[in-house]
């Protein structure tokens, strides 16, 4: 039976809100029926693009519904592809950009669920925080938080979801769809006062990656990224903060996180990877190293993060690739 002609979605949009008895009716009949058909989704995205004064809890049954049929309904089951991840951003866009909180949860949950989705799926949840960094606009602005050029707490907390939830429980490295627009927010805000977590958050993931390229073994993203709590109790985590604490010697995460592969566990990370592109049809890209050279201290320039990052490096990684290893005599340079 379809739920669409259980419940008159016609009537709800003309009232332009969707009271908590409409959310009830609706998961009752949504996991009575439990299978979502593509029809019911689109209707679901309807009824959220009319009704703007919504219960609160509108919002959470939107996520539940969507996030499952995307991830437990659509074949492959528990993989999002290409395909369904257009269709997924052509329905929460509007001129390329997702305006509503309701929309980006949705975004993200989709993220943490699926078992992989494709990379540029990520990217453009990255992106909508650049954006609302960049611009001062979006979801992630509301509450009077309109300062443009500026990484705020929320937006270190959101960029540190999102690269966690496409990390998922696997040990993948930050990728250089990510990484480019970590480093573009940082080149754009490199002289503003930004939250303190901003410079651990791209240091870790930036030099994530560099492991990578390097033949590292990946730690789950969790382990890389997690937050040091001494960092968080110290208090003053300015860009000069972070690199005096890492020339001390107080941040241990890389090395005690990461170890050499061997010849076993290079070969299973191919057949992983190749594994998930069959599924999926997608490539899964990661590890190379011309493009890291190319981004790190573009324009001869260093940015105090950038400058914290090699540091970082060089403090914390035993051995990086011989492309690499050039950048870290800048760190001198640049002092």
């Amino acid at each position: 039976m379809s739920i669409i002609k259980s419940l008159s979605f016609d009537e709800i949009c003309q009232r332009g809100t969707i009271t908590d008895t409409d959310v009830q009716r609706l998961r009752s009949l949504f996991y009575d029926d439990a299978h979502i058909s593509r029809e019911e989704a689109e209707a679901l995205f309807s009824l959220n693009n009319t009704c703007t004064n919504n219960d609160p809890s509108w919002s959470e049954f939107f996520v539940e519904a969507l996030a499952d049929y995307l991830i437990n309904e659509v074949e492959p089951v528990g993989y999002l592809t290409g395909a369904n991840a257009d269709w997924l951003i052509q329905r929460i866009a509007h001129d390329g950009i997702v305006n509503a909180a309701t929309e980006l949860e949705l975004l993200v949950a989709i993220i943490e669920k699926a078992r992989w989705c494709p990379e540029r799926l990520v990217r453009y949840a990255l992106e909508q925080m650049e954006h609302a960094v960049i611009y001062g606009a979006g979801p992630l602005r509301s509450g009077g938080q309109l300062e443009a050029g500026r990484v705020t707490d929320a937006d270190v907390e959101f960029l540190r979801r999102a690269i966690y939830a496409f990390g998922g429980d696997s040990n993948i490295a930050v990728t250089r769809s990510e990484a480019e627009v970590l480093f573009r927010i940082n080149d754009a805000t490199a002289d503003a006062d930004n939250s303190p977590a901003w410079g651990e958050l791209f240091v870790k993931a930036i030099a994530n990656a560099v492991m990578a390229a390097s033949g590292y073994k990946m730690p789950t993203r969790e382990q890389a990224l997690h937050r040091e709590r001494w960092l968080e109790e110290r208090g003053d985590l300015s860009p000069a903060a972070f690199l005096a604490a890492i020339r001390e010697g107080g941040i241990k995460g890389v090395r005690e996180a990461y170890a050499e592969q061997t010849a076993e566990e290079r070969a299973i990370a191919r057949l992983e990877q190749q594994r998930i592109e069959i599924i999926t049809n997608e490539e899964v890209t990661g590890g190379e190293v011309d493009w890291l050279v190319e981004w790190i201290g573009r324009d001869d320039q260093l940015t105090p993060n950038e400058h914290a990052l090699l540091a970082f490096l060089k403090a914390e990684s035993p051995a990086l690739h011989p492309s690499l290893e050039p950048l870290l005599d800048r760190i001198d340079k640049a002092a």
